[in-house]
């Protein structure tokens, strides 16, 4: 249902761009989001019921004050909530400060723990308008090199050509190469990318701008063991965790942590 509904509202669009290399599972289907990936996040926050959605807000430390939850930010003042739900990687979760530190047990200390994600970076390559990258392949993956993983040509995944918008080159580095060099320059990363960049596509024109993007908690590779979906960290006021730090890092993983997120909410209230 869910991605009936996206799909309806063309959030969502069947992947039909050439992927070279890519795996394709038996009786699995793609698809692709023409307005990027935050367009369906957009998508249910409007769905929302006039949520105020407040962005770039780093929290620092969560402590009890007077039944509520007391949510402190850097460069904003405390905020107190009547229920928190932390969605963020699970080694954030146990980097918070305040009574959450002691709040969460042992027990629940040690599955947090055991949550392993992969490290990798991510870079865009930006073009003006009218350029052409004259490759046969909208994405492909590459298996035979130290240094990078996937490169997509963006704009002819999503199947959004147009000579009014500049074309974009998305390059991910291997799990590898991310772990190996995840606390180096990123101005030497960038770089060292670059190079292995152009052996792979060697036609590939000067971009007008350059974003390398490090992404220390990219995947999960190991979830929390024994709590699909969510795990309750404190009820009295609630305070409870998830996302595909407690599923897997797909959409349909995202979607089995919100539902189980849901019923936890909808249950305590």
């Amino acid at each position: 249902s869910f991605y009936e509904e996206l799909l309806s509202h063309g959030i969502l669009k069947p992947l039909t761009a050439p992927i070279e290399g890519m795996a394709v599972k038996e009786g699995s289907c793609n698809y692709m989001a023409p307005q990027g990936i935050s367009s369906v996040v957009k998508y249910y926050l409007n769905q929302s019921a006039g949520a105020d959605v407040f962005y770039e807000q780093h929290v620092t430390s969560i402590s009890l004050r007077d039944g509520k939850w007391e949510v402190s930010r850097k460069m904003a003042p405390p905020e107190r909530f009547d229920v928190v739900i932390l969605t963020m990687p699970v080694p954030q979760i146990l980097q918070l400060q305040g009574d959450i530190v002691n709040i969460i047990n042992e027990s629940q200390k040690q599955q947090l723990e055991s949550a392993s994600y992969s490290s990798r970076y991510a870079l865009g390559l930006f073009y003006e308008a009218g350029t052409w990258i004259d490759v046969p392949w909208a994405a492909q993956y590459i298996t035979d090199n130290p240094c990078i993983r996937f490169i997509s040509i963006d704009n002819k995944k999503r199947n959004i050509e147009s000579p009014e918008i500049g074309p974009s080159v998305v390059v991910h580095t291997t799990v590898t190469f991310g772990s190996e060099y995840l606390d180096s320059d990123p101005e030497e990363v960038q770089q060292f990318i670059l190079s292995h960049l152009e052996r792979i596509v060697p036609c590939l024109p000067k971009p007008a701008s350059i974003k390398c993007q490090k992404w220390r908690y990219s995947q999960v590779t190991k979830a929390v063991p024994n709590c699909p979906g969510q795990m309750v960290l404190h009820t009295q006021p609630l305070l409870i965790c998830g996302g595909d730090g407690f599923t897997r890092s797909n959409f349909d993983g995202c979607i089995d942590s919100a539902m189980s997120l849901a019923e936890a909410v909808k249950s305590h209230l």
